[in-house]
């Protein structure tokens, strides 16, 4: 064949998975759209928070839905392209026409890498960005409905903190009874009446000003302060507000941020664990010179008193070996960072695997196809999450665990290609 006739074919392939795509895409994307639409509406939308504000927090939510979205859609494109040429046997007439099947596969190979690196754009920086401005109009939101985060009537608990607000008519409070539990005891806050005012930093989601204060401070003693005052400001902290407000987690920042975290993080550890082995070298010589010395020691009194004394060490040093040194953030953040990877670059072992499928000659169409695809997504979703739970919960690496999806995929399809192989 020449070279133009190529060209055709890869053109007319690369048109029918296209065509997969944006239906497989649109598919993933309206059901995860849904789902965050949804819980807008239950948090911000029927407090009556304005419209367009809704909209455009759903708009900042888009690259974290296009992020997971692009892979399945991947998979689902792929096996509905394959099967629907399968089924119309334009895979027998590519061979008889005399070309090769690598040839029909290679535009879906490379639209795989192009659909790894949209995703991975999309996961690496406008989710961050976008978490950045979802947050920032969140806070904005609070300020002009602050019935989303209080409530008429309603109890709000923080970490440590109770608020009991009475009627809440737009950022004015009447009756406000705040419960705190601090080191000191039991702080107890009553005011007539306050305003929601907005936050003086970054750290400060909202501010209350309140009017006819009562403060009362039941000691862990037992002792009791009062105090009043016309007016006190009580600030309500992001970190102890509504998740959307909190510092961005490793997942909603770039794969370069959580990097410099996670070498940060790794020093740290290293020291404490050169701390701790030097601890435990230093006490197994003391133990060993303890032993040492209660062996030369002839007197029974001295000599027993130093056998309590080695008994102790030895229970300190068992004690010592026990301990394991770990950084649980530490594994949060390099699972996260490799989850960043490895779900955008998964578009390429879904293509493979939907091509060892297709070499089976499945009939059906494209909706043979999307049902496979389907239930393709829902299992490579199960082993993520079980991934995500084995490198959290045990000692298995975080890294691995969230590659191994992708490695039994692979797994999966080189399997097919070997058996379909054979069979030839």
């Amino acid at each position: 064949m020449t070279r133009r006739s190529y060209l055709t074919l890869y053109r007319y392939v690369g048109e029918e998975i296209a065509l997969s795509f944006v239906i497989s895409f649109l598919f993933f994307f309206v059901i995860f759209l849904i789902n965050q639409f949804l819980l807008l509406a239950e948090q911000i939308l029927s407090k009556r928070a304005p419209l367009f504000d809704v909209i455009l927090l759903i708009i900042y939510a888009l690259p974290s839905i296009v992020a997971i979205s692009v892979p399945f859609a991947s998979l689902a494109a792929a096996l509905m392209s394959i099967t629907r040429l399968s089924s119309d046997n334009e895979f027998l007439a590519f061979q008889a026409g005399g070309i090769s099947l690598l040839h029909a596969f290679l535009p879906m190979v490379v639209f795989g890498l192009l659909l790894s690196s949209v995703s991975f754009v999309a996961n690496d920086y406008f989710l961050p960005l976008g978490t950045l401005n979802f947050a920032k109009l969140y806070r904005q939101i609070l300020y002009t409905t602050p019935e989303i985060e209080l409530e008429s009537y309603a109890i709000k608990e923080y970490q440590n903190t109770i608020l009991i607000p009475g009627k809440v008519n737009q950022s004015h409070i009447d009756d406000l009874l705040i419960i705190e539990e601090t080191e000191e005891g039991t702080r107890i806050l009553q005011a007539r009446e306050g305003d929601i005012v907005p936050g003086r930093n970054e750290k400060t989601a909202l501010a209350l000003e309140l009017h006819d204060v009562f403060l009362s401070l039941v000691k862990r003693e037992g002792d009791y302060e009062y105090s009043s005052a016309e007016t006190l400001t009580y600030t309500i902290l992001v970190k102890d507000i509504n998740i959307a407000l909190r510092n961005p987690g490793p997942r909603e920042m770039s794969s370069v941020d959580v990097y410099r975290v996670m070498k940060e993080r790794e020093q740290v550890l290293e020291q404490k664990r050169r701390s701790h082995e030097k601890e435990r070298d230093d006490l197994r010589r003391s133990v060993s010179s303890l032993y040492l010395t209660t062996l030369s020691l002839s007197n029974e009194s001295i000599r027993s008193r130093f056998l309590g004394n080695l008994r102790s060490s030895l229970q300190r040093l068992r004690e010592k070996e026990r301990i394991r040194i770990e950084d649980r953030t530490l594994q949060i953040y390099t699972l996260e960072f490799h989850k960043k990877f490895s779900i955008p670059f998964s578009c390429i072992p879904f293509v493979l695997l939907a091509i060892a499928i297709g070499l089976f000659n499945l009939k059906g169409g494209r909706a043979a196809g999307f049902g496979i695809g389907i239930f393709l997504s829902i299992v490579y979703w199960g082993m993520l999450v079980a991934g995500q739970m084995l490198g959290l919960r045990t000692s298995f690496s975080p890294s691995l665990a969230m590659w191994v999806p992708n490695i039994i995929i692979s797994l999966v399809a080189l399997t097919l290609f070997l058996i379909r192989q054979v069979r030839r």
